[in-house]
């Protein structure tokens, strides 16, 4: 089976800045089109942002558009997620998520096309 793994969560002040990543474990993930998903203590998961099957589009949550930005690296394997200006609404288990090659139009940020999901890392936004 498939696995993705995220790395790169951790504490952080009000303002600060993370850059998570999500590899696939033992394979390239040039082939899928990847999201990032985020869930708060006791809400239901959020999605963050996208892109596409050889970075064709990407999209990006209305509580994070302008703060982070996502990109691949598909030579390294790597889809990374760079959070700048974090703020403590922005803590949550951050999931990267799957699904093979493109979807039609603008990648979503709904969980039902992606069939891989990863463990999740923590990031945590407070003084």
């Amino acid at each position: 089976q498939l696995q993705f793994v995220e790395s790169g969560g951790g504490l952080v002040q009000p303002g600060g800045s993370l850059r998570l990543s999500c590899k696939g474990s033992g394979f390239t993930l040039d082939y899928f089109t990847i999201a990032w998903f985020r869930q708060a203590p006791g809400k239901e998961h959020e999605g963050v942002s996208c892109i596409a099957y050889r970075a064709s589009n990407t999209n990006y949550g209305d509580s994070v558009r302008g703060r982070f930005t996502i990109s691949r690296d598909d030579h390294k394997g790597t889809v990374f997620l760079q959070m700048n200006r974090l703020k403590p609404e922005d803590t949550g288990v951050y999931y990267c998520a799957a699904v093979g090659g493109p979807v039609p139009g603008i990648c979503p940020l709904d969980k039902s096309p992606y069939n891989y999901w990863g463990h999740g890392t923590q990031v945590t936004v407070s003084s």
